[in-house]
């Protein structure tokens, strides 16, 4: 196994302990629950094979579903995420990167690595919360949810690249 697969492995492990331990525990405004367990689609590199980037997805929602009972949403969720991850990405990174590119804070810069995972996690925290109502009969309170719940986590990515970067620059 490579370093690279045991990193992604161990960031998998890690987000899932958090999200599963502190985050599902967390509803704010009653109803929102921040899906940050994205945040390791978020880091593939470019170059990264579409099938790899649905198995991963499939897996970590997979593993999230059985320990959340979702019933399928998480992993749902995570394979359309790692799907569309590649077209997101190249529409943020800088034109003149090679397929080595890594999609941090650093190489992309705060504004568009904000874009960036906040375009992701949107699509994810949609998928979940409109599987999850699989109607329009609360209609606004899931617009509320995947907001909500799309800004927090957006907002716990750039909070782990910032003390990544910080822990890499010392």
């Amino acid at each position: 196994m490579s370093y690279e697969s045991l990193t992604r492995l161990g960031r998998m492990l890690l987000m899932l302990a958090i999200q599963l331990m502190i985050l599902n525990n967390i509803h704010l405004f009653g109803y929102a629950t921040p899906l940050a367990m994205g945040y390791m689609i978020l880091c593939f590199r470019c170059s990264a094979s579409r099938i790899s980037l649905v198995v991963w997805g499939f897996l970590t929602g997979l593993i999230f579903d059985l320990f959340s009972n979702t019933m399928g949403l998480g992993a749902a969720s995570m394979t359309l995420m790692g799907f569309v991850q590649p077209q997101i990405l190249s529409s943020f990174m800088p034109k003149d990167e090679t397929d080595k590119f890594r999609p941090t804070l650093r190489t992309m810069g705060l504004m568009n690595y904000i874009l960036y995972a906040m375009s992701l996690l949107f699509i994810l925290h949609f998928t979940f919360y409109f599987l999850e109502a699989f109607s329009l009969l609360n209609f606004l309170l899931t617009l509320g949810a995947i907001f909500i719940g799309t800004l927090v986590a957006t907002l716990l990515c750039v909070l782990i690249e910032l003390i990544a970067n910080e822990r890499k620059s010392e």
